[in-house]
């Protein structure tokens, strides 16, 4: 059976309160799920309400406004009528696309997903490519010093080859046997 009663007391950082049924003394349970979307529960708001037994106490379900602030709001007087949430979903919105933007500005060349090489790639021109001299002959035209000095930059046995005889400091040639990357590339 429905009824009116006034909410005592609520505690809205644990999101529930007490309402005392007219015409009683007793305190009745009421969980803010109760009341559904909008402005949390007031004290001395006026409320209607269904009772029921949840584990030997009463409690009210089935909650629905019945106060000052529900009927402002059915006469549409706007001083006290709730504005929709529009600006909070643009809000939201903004801050997502803002977000992305500064990831791919930030992360993008890193990626290849904005202009010039990933930061992965090796530099087409190194420090260490530019000071040291580069041999070159007929056959070699694919092939470049730029740096890279470890098997596991290198893409074949023919560019270890190539770049263990032509470029200074590599370190592909464990044994010295002038077989680079022997365990990768050159079986």
């Amino acid at each position: 059976m429905r009824t009116h009663g006034t909410i005592i007391r609520w505690n809205s950082e644990r999101g529930f309160g007490f309402v005392r049924p007219a015409g009683k003394d007793d305190e009745v349970f009421v969980h803010i799920s109760e009341f559904g979307r909008g402005e949390p529960p007031q004290i001395g708001e006026l409320i209607s309400f269904e009772v029921i037994d949840h584990q030997g106490k009463p409690r009210a379900v089935n909650v629905q406004r019945t106060g000052a602030s529900n009927k402002a709001r059915q006469r549409g007087d706007a001083r006290h009528a709730r504005k929709p949430r529009r600006e909070g979903l643009l809000r939201r919105g903004l801050g997502v696309a803002a977000l992305v933007a500064i990831a791919v500005a930030l992360l993008g060349p890193r990626l290849g997903l904005v202009g010039g090489p990933p930061a992965f790639a090796p530099d087409p021109i190194s420090a260490t490519a530019a000071a040291a001299p580069v041999r070159t002959d007929a056959s070699s035209t694919a092939y470049r010093c730029d740096g890279r000095t470890h098997c596991s930059q290198m893409s074949s046995c023919a560019e270890a080859t190539w770049v263990l005889r032509n470029c200074p400091n590599t370190q592909m040639d464990g044994d010295g046997d002038g077989v680079p990357c022997e365990t990768q590339w050159c079986r």
